[in-house]
C-alpha cells in the first residue's frame, strides 16, 4: 500500500511529463475547456497528482459543472490538496496545489453543490492521471475502493 512519504516530485517525474502536463503543473498554465481528457470522464476510479502520484480525488465526488474541466465537490484527502491564494489575471482565486507533487492543479471556487458543501474544485485534465476502480489493487491504490462501496459511499454517480 502506498504511504505518503512515497509521493514526491522527482526530476525524473518532471522530464516524464508532455508539454501541455508541464505547462500545467509547474509553470501554473490552464488547458481548454472541453478539450481535456477527464472533463466528461464518467468511469469509476480516483485521480491521482500526474507528477507524484498522490491520491487526490475520487470520481464519487465528481460532477459535472458545466464548465469544461473536472469539477470535484471534494479531495479525497484535505491535506493533500493545498489552498493558495492567487491574484493572478486581475481577480481574487484560490488556487489548489497538490502537496506533495506541489503541482498546479486548477482552482476553488465556492459556485459548488450547495448540499455538497458549496466547495467546486476545478482541475485541470494535464495535472491527473485517472486510475479506474478495477485497477486500482494492481497499481497500488488498493485501500481506495472502500470509496465506492454502499457502506461509505451512498452516492455514486457522476452527476
Amino acid at each position: 500500500m502506498p504511504q505518503q512519504a512515497q509521493y514526491h516530485k522527482t526530476r525524473e517525474a518532471v522530464s516524464r511529463l508532455g508539454p501541455e502536463q508541464y505547462r500545467v503543473t509547474q509553470q501554473d498554465g490552464t488547458e481548454r475547456p472541453f478539450a481535456n481528457a477527464y472533463w466528461d470522464n464518467h468511469e469509476p476510479g480516483i485521480y491521482v497528482d500526474v507528477v507524484s502520484g498522490e491520491p487526490l480525488f475520487a470520481s464519487v465526488d465528481k460532477y459535472d459543472s458545466n464548465s469544461g474541466w473536472p469539477s470535484f465537490t471534494k479531495p479525497i484527502a484535505k491535506t493533500n490538496v493545498v489552498e493558495r491564494k492567487d491574484s493572478s489575471h486581475g481577480m481574487m482565486r484560490t488556487e489548489a496545489r497538490s502537496l506533495h507533487g506541489d503541482s498546479h492543479l486548477g482552482h476553488v471556487f465556492t459556485d459548488g453543490l450547495p448540499d455538497k458543501g458549496g466547495l467546486r474544485y476545478c482541475i485541470n485534465s494535464a495535472s491527473l492521471r485517472f486510475i479506474h476502480l478495477d485497477d486500482l489493487e494492481n497499481a497500488g491504490y488498493g485501500e481506495y475502493r472502500t470509496l465506492f462501496t454502499s457502506d461509505t459511499n451512498t452516492d455514486t454517480d457522476d452527476k
